[in-house]
């Protein structure tokens, strides 16, 4: 499994995963309970690890960066525009993990 770039979708007990590799296509998508959340990033090769900014991303984003993981963390309104047809947390997932591979994209 070659993900460059995981995008996670938070949710209040279960998370949405998105994994992008280098030419940007989807190869992995996955739903974990939250508190499996860190023991699946801490399993995980090193890669960027997009989500919207809120406090538990926040938590999250330190957790990966102690394991060498490369957190990017964005405004919900700039991810929006990338969400294709109908809102769920999967497409949300992989709108995030789209979002974060543009150059000209502002992290938090």
């Amino acid at each position: 499994m070659d993900i460059k770039v995981l995008g996670i979708d938070l949710g209040k007990t279960v998370c949405s995963l998105a994994g992008l590799n280098e030419e940007g296509a989807v190869v992995f998508r996955k739903r974990l309970q939250r508190y499996r959340l860190l023991d699946f990033l801490d399993t995980l090769p090193r890669c960027v690890v997009a989500m919207e900014a809120c406090g538990g991303a926040h938590h999250i984003g330190r957790f990966c960066l102690q394991n060498g993981h490369e957190p990017r963390l964005m405004s919900p309104l700039y991810v929006r525009p990338y969400v294709k047809v109908h809102k769920n947390d999967d497409r949300d997932a992989e709108a995030i993990a789209e979002a974060a591979t543009r150059p000209t994209m502002s992290f938090v």
